[in-house]
Formats: C-alpha cells, structure tokens, sequence
C-alpha cells in the first residue's frame, strides 16, 4: 500500500507496460468521492400518469478529489522529492504531464492508475481545476488547489469479464476450455448453435473447427 497518492501514467487501457510517468503528492487528500451511477431512461409519454424504469446502462466509475501544491517550504516534503521548493507553476507543470496532456504517441491523452492506500483505480483524467490560493507580493503563487475528476478507463475485455452478462444482445468475452466447439458455444450464448460462422467471421478464425483452449473469442450481440 502506498502511503502518499500516486498517480502513474500508461500508453493503453491494459497497463502491461511498466508506467512512463508519475506523480506523488505531498499533501495527502482529506478526502475523495467514488461515484457510482445507473441510467433508467424516465421519459413519460405525453398525458400518461407515469412510466415503468427501463435500465439503460452503467457509465464508468469517477473518483474526485482536490490536490494541495504548496511552495513555501512551511510544509514537510520527503528528502526524496522536495517539491515543496518547487515554484508552483512548475509543480502544477509536471503533474499535468503526466495526467492532463497530450500524448503524441498515443493520440490522447495518458492512461493512469491511482494508488493509495487501498484504493486502486484505472482511469483518466476529466477534469482539472486549479485554484491559487496563497501569493507572493509581486504576485506569484505559493498555494493552490487542484481540483480533480478521473473516469474509469478499463479495455473491453476486462469490462465483459466484470458484467459477466448472460444475454444474447450483449458483446460476450469467452476462454476456450476442452471439448469446446464453435457451435457448442453459440448454443450455449444464443440459445442457437447457427451462428457459429458469424462468430468465425467475427474473431477472424481461420480454422474454427480446431479451437485451442485458453484462447479467448469475443461473441458478438445478435439482431
């Protein structure tokens, strides 16, 4: 567990590679929020008294929480990293570097993880917003807040694996096991082993009648 927040930046959405970049607060959050919410489409005919929820989706997680930067050396940094000597507009540089700018390699701005304690959350940054707090008297900050919204940002296979949705409209991920066959599956997904070829055609499977367990396929939602 980490006992400053750190924040580590990646190229893609599996973060397989060791991180690019990263970010160690000095000043630790008083406190963040984790906001979960469910999409019900609530539109009422006209002139009907009411109308049945009907479940539209799950959108991403977002963790919020406000950063301190802090130039006036009055607050303890770790020897390893004394940024509180830092000018704060180079500090509030850095960390958008690794969470807020483009990313010419990737076309968009970094991925990221973020440690504390027990809180591990993969996602991106969507918003920022920085409050100077404290000044100098020729006008340049020694304080500020920065305000911060991140969205959960997971690849589609690990948001398959944790809906394990049952329902043959949805995208399914699925691991080959022994003794399993192209049709089997589609009857066991669908309900009807027919779509055996668009699920072929789908995976680009050249020869879908030797399947090799462990391999995953990806079952597409059906009309």
């Amino acid at each position: 567990m980490h006992d400053r927040l750190k924040i580590a930046a990646f190229k893609d959405n599996k973060y397989s590679l060791p991180p690019k970049l990263a970010t160690v607060v000095v000043i630790n959050p008083a406190s963040y929020t984790h906001e979960h919410k469910v999409n019900y489409n609530e539109d009422v005919p006209i002139g009907a008294p009411g109308t049945p929820l009907m479940f539209k989706g799950m959108p991403p997680e977002t963790i919020s929480f406000d950063i301190y930067f802090d130039a006036t050396g009055a607050i303890e940094a770790p020897t390893l990293m004394p940024v509180n000597k830092i000018p704060i507009g180079i500090q509030i540089t850095l960390f958008k570097k690794v969470c807020f700018e483009y990313n010419g390699d990737i076309h968009e701005p970094n991925y990221l993880i973020i440690n504390w304690g027990s809180l591990v959350f993969k996602c991106k940054l969507s918003s920022l917003k920085v409050e100077y707090t404290l000044f100098q008297k020729n006008g340049i900050p020694l304080r500020a807040k920065a305000s911060c919204s991140f969205i959960k940002a997971i690849d589609a296979a690990t948001i398959a694996k944790e809906a394990n949705n049952k329902s043959p409209d949805l995208t399914h991920l699925i691991e080959i096991k022994q003794g399993d066959t192209l049709p089997l599956i589609c009857n066991r997904v669908y309900g009807d082993p027919s779509y055996y070829m668009e699920v072929a055609r789908y995976n680009n499977l050249v020869n879908f009648r030797k399947l090799v367990p462990g391999t995953k396929l990806y079952l597409p939602p059906i009309k």
